[in-house]
């Protein structure tokens, strides 16, 4: 049986007391189900995570990316430019760039972004996932750059070689699902030409959505949410194999790995009250992933306001509370490699 909605325990705003229709999570009826099972099953995404094609409907889970990418097209458009003038000013010269990798690419959406950004460049990406290399190659063609994005299957980071060798990296996520994240590093590192770049983008700031007292359950419901997962994301790296613990200084494990930081830069997305549908269903995701992963971490008061969150049929929910907004941030760290003269 569904969950039964926690007591309002302030006063009730008009909004959410007046008996309306759930915004439209119904128009996608049966798909939006398949996208929730879908993001369920593909976890949180990135180079290292276990893909099983014959299990997870790819093009189903892409609605979910692309919702995703839309959300934040602007600050990925920002990040594009400012990587495009770090190339553009190294050290007084300019590094042109031949040869791109994106490593961890999923379904191919920055992979064409790179792919317009440096118009000369051939866009390598790079996933474990032949499923979704598939996407990448798809996604090529339907934009007309089908001919400068190629595509490579790899298990590990530590699969590059010299044919690999690119001007610039782009790598997702931090390979936080990598067990020696230097030694990964230290393999990406050596694929970069001299003079090119990698570019890092870590953690910056979790998704924040709705303000402390959300009138149900106990107040502080997002901070106890980023303890669970914080605590989730730290028995998932102590279980990887061959896992080592890291300071998580980026600059300085760049700096190790033999390259000389660039420069840290981070890129917000802020969208505020009343949030569109697509940033609505975008988090109603988030959510359901969330109670996937940590529910069973929750207290039973928090695991029943974070079902009632994800109600499409209430007005309470995600998708119909007027008081949600969403601002979150990508921190991007990059170094380069020594200029040979």
């Amino acid at each position: 049986m569904p969950p039964r909605s926690p007591s309002w325990n302030g006063p009730s705003p008009p909004s959410f007391a007046e008996p309306r229709r759930a915004p439209p999570a119904r128009r996608g009826g049966a798909r939006a189900e398949q996208v929730v099972h879908a993001v369920r099953a593909a976890g949180t995404g990135g180079f290292m995570n276990a893909h099983h094609d014959q299990d997870i409907e790819w093009d189903v889970l892409g609605v979910h990316r692309e919702r995703e990418a839309g959300l934040h097209a602007p600050a990925l458009a920002q990040t594009m430019d400012w990587l495009r003038d770090l190339l553009r000013t190294n050290g007084g010269g300019c590094t042109p760039v031949h040869r791109v990798l994106d490593i961890g690419s999923g379904p191919g959406l920055v992979t064409c972004l790179l792919a317009h950004t440096f118009p000369d460049a051939e866009v390598v990406a790079v996933d474990q996932s032949p499923g979704v290399l598939e996407r990448v190659r798809s996604r090529a063609v339907a934009q007309g750059i089908g001919s400068r994005v190629v595509t490579r299957l790899r298990k590990s980071p530590g699969e590059f070689g010299s044919p690999d060798s690119a001007d610039l990296i782009w790598i997702p996520n931090g390979f936080h699902r990598v067990g020696d994240q230097e030694a990964a590093l230290r393999s990406v590192a050596g694929c970069l030409r001299p003079g090119g770049l990698v570019a890092v983008a870590g953690s910056g700031l979790p998704p924040r959505f709705l303000p402390r007292d959300i009138g149900m359950g106990r107040p502080g419901l997002q901070a106890r949410l980023d303890a669970a997962a914080e605590e989730a994301f730290g028995d998932m790296r102590d279980q990887l194999p061959g896992s080592v613990r890291t300071v998580e200084d980026w600059p300085a494990m760049l700096a190790r790995a033999g390259l000389i930081p660039s420069g840290t830069r981070s890129f917000f997305t802020d969208l505020p009250s009343p949030l569109g549908m697509l940033a609505r269903e975008h988090l109603q995701m988030h959510l359901s992933r969330l109670h996937d992963q940590i529910g069973d971490r929750l207290e039973p008061e928090d695991r029943t306001t974070l079902e009632c969150l994800m109600d499409s049929a209430t007005c309470t929910g995600i998708l119909g509370r007027p008081d949600a907004f969403y601002l979150t941030a990508t921190t991007v760290h990059t170094a380069r490699s020594c200029r040979r003269f």
